[in-house]
């Protein structure tokens, strides 16, 4: 961690990590810098960003790459199930589906035993792209110079940071 990084405002204007920085107890509440959700938007969009190169080969956007793992992963699922699973609501979900579909990657049916939802399923191409998207995870580890267990440590911690949101709410 940069030094930067390590510092942060206090109240009379000194820096916390400093050497005449008064104890941290003293931190403003309100410095940019102290909020957890700047660090989190910041760096939800920069690995976006990241990844933005290594999909465009597949022409899949971020969130469309997450809903082909998630069926990758688990197979044919109703469009609500998928948008819990990517953590969204059905109807930001269902218009993503919908290019996917458009796309010849996925498509959508009524659901056998009950006739209100849609089950989303992957096509023979859909299945295939898997296979070209399988070196993703290592080039972004690679691109990102971390290793298995550091990004693991951050998903955790992130994973936690949801868990307490979803409680709040």
């Amino acid at each position: 961690m940069t030094q930067t990084a390590q510092q942060s405002t206090v109240a009379d204007g000194s820096v916390a990590g400093s050497d005449d920085a008064p104890a941290v107890d003293t931190v403003d509440p309100l410095a940019l810098e102290a909020q957890v959700c700047l660090a989190l938007s910041a760096a939800a969009r920069a690995l976006v960003g990241t990844y933005r190169t290594l999909l465009e080969p597949l022409g899949l956007t971020h969130p469309q790459y997450l809903a082909m793992l998630a069926l990758w992963q688990d197979g044919p699922m109703s469009l609500v199930r998928l948008a819990a699973r990517l953590h969204l609501e059905p109807a930001t979900t269902s218009p993503l589906v919908k290019r996917l579909e458009a796309r010849g990657l996925v498509a959508r049916r009524t659901d056998t035993r009950d006739e209100r939802a849609l089950v989303i399923e992957l096509t023979d191409a859909g299945a295939a792209m898997r296979e070209q998207a399988v070196g993703i995870p290592g080039a972004m580890l690679e691109r990102l110079g971390l290793d298995a267990e550091e990004v693991a440590h951050v998903r955790d911690a992130a994973l936690v940071v949801l868990d307490a949101c979803e409680r709040a709410d």
